[in-house]
């Protein structure tokens, strides 16, 4: 505890460090302001019900969750972050398939730059197809009745533009936030959007476990030892890594000697981090989109990928994991482009020689690791609906592994990773008596 405090206290005594976690706190909560303001036009007192339903909903739950509850309460920040993930990722998958934006993207900063203006344009027109489709939402029973009659002709036209106006909003605070606070702004925003709904989620689960007496509070503690568990499990596949030794030529330049050291190449069990499961829920999202405004009466294929818990959609689901798990490692880790790394920077792998077969020996080992990652992933996206199926009410089972969970710990490490680098920069101790934090070196960034 001591040593706790005495860290603490080396993290306010850094002044650049301190002004970042003010910052980052100040952005934080002028955010989680925004998301209690509700659109022009609609009576809030009038959307409870509506918005409780929107809660519990397998598809809005989730599209809510990430927006820190903005979306079932009509708020102006309804859209939240999504729109820019979207656009990213799409860039991002159009720079590793288009010849022309890598080109681009190497040309460094001016490249970076370009390619971050033109994710702006497109998150404005994803932007204003989904304020489109959330203003047909917001015009179904529940909501439609909180809308005042006097100011249904504007209400169209002024929730695209505020709506539009609050995702590009979100996005400058998830800018300054990467400038001038601590860590990826768009992933902070994420995860404060996801933790929001913790304490309430938490106090449910108590309250439905309280019910049953004393054999329920036993319940709930065996629950929370259990998430605990899964979320160590979770912290050693982002952090777990395969080391490949790599040795440099020695040169002698002048009187001094460089290189001749081994050194490691480290290849990440979970090179494709939060992305194959992203992938595998817009997929699953599309049938389930055919009647979204009313999925309770929904039937067949469309009310099977609507249930989280359901046998066959944990089945899909997983297949769908760890199929994109490959294919967007196979998108993001080139063998062929490290090994002619190695090979320009004179480095080389023990008793494998230069070249093609140096990157077919990195390529195999990829494989090999990429499959324990693969399926460890496809079961952190399915345990929420395990533990729905146990009895675990909806909105604490999302907690238990998929999206929410792996970018909640996958932003903590990198936060936890930027403080440990600035107390070692100072000469303090580090945050762990053993080891350092790895956080996510090498996970996408603009997405998560």
């Amino acid at each position: 505890m001591k040593k706790l405090v005495q860290t603490f206290r080396n993290i306010w005594t850094i002044e650049e460090l301190r002004n970042k976690i003010i910052v980052t706190l100040a952005l934080v909560l002028t955010y989680r302001f925004g998301t209690e303001i509700v659109l022009p036009g609609i009576d809030p007192n009038k959307i409870e019900a509506a918005a409780n339903s929107a809660k519990s909903n397998g598809l809005l739950g989730i599209f809510d969750m990430f927006a820190g509850g903005a979306f079932s309460q009509a708020s102006i920040l309804a859209l939240g972050i999504m729109p820019y993930i979207s656009a990213s990722i799409f860039m991002q998958l159009m720079t590793i398939l288009v010849p022309q934006l890598q080109k681009v993207q190497k040309e460094g900063e001016s490249g970076r730059k370009k390619i971050n203006q033109w994710t702006r344009y497109l998150t404005v027109i994803v932007t204003l197809f989904q304020a489109g489709a959330y203003v047909a939402y917001l015009n179904s029973p529940g909501y439609a009745e909180a809308i005042l009659p006097a100011y249904k002709p504007f209400f169209w036209f002024s929730t695209v533009i505020t709506l539009t106006a609050g995702t590009l909003f979100v996005m400058w605070l998830g800018e300054r936030i990467q400038d001038k606070g601590l860590g990826n702004g768009t992933s902070i925003i994420i995860m404060v959007g996801i933790l929001a709904r913790l304490p309430q989620s938490i106090i449910q689960e108590f309250s439905a476990k309280g019910v049953s007496g004393g054999g329920g509070l036993l319940i709930f503690l065996i629950e929370m030892a259990v998430l605990v568990s899964i979320i160590m499990g979770l912290i050693i596949l982002v952090q777990g890594v395969r080391k490949i030794p790599v040795n440099y030529a020695k040169q002698i330049i002048g009187s001094r000697q460089f290189g001749g050291a081994r050194q490691f190449l480290p290849v990440k069990v979970n090179s494709a981090g939060v992305m194959p499961i992203i992938f595998a829920q817009a997929i699953m999202f599309l049938p389930t989109l055919v009647s979204f405004t009313n999925l309770d009466s929904a039937s067949g294929i469309v009310k099977i990928f609507n249930d989280h818990s359901n046998a066959w959609y944990m089945l899909i689901y997983s297949v769908m994991v760890i199929g994109f798990t490959f294919l967007y490692t196979a998108l993001i880790f080139n063998p062929k482009q490290i090994a002619e790394d190695l090979k320009r920077n004179n480095g080389f792998v023990p008793g494998v020689k230069p070249g093609q077969p140096t990157a077919d020996y990195i390529g195999a080992i990829m494989d090999k690791i990429t499959l324990p990652g693969a399926i460890f992933l496809a079961l952190v996206g399915i345990l929420p609906g395990f533990a729905q199926r146990l009895g675990v009410t909806q909105g604490f089972s999302t907690f238990f592994g998929g999206t929410s969970l792996l970018i909640m710990v996958g932003v903590v490490l990198d936060t936890l990773q930027q403080i440990e680098t600035y107390l070692l920069m100072r000469q303090y101790d580090g945050l762990m008596n053993s080891g350092r934090v790895q956080g996510r070196q090498g996970v996408t960034s603009t997405t998560i």
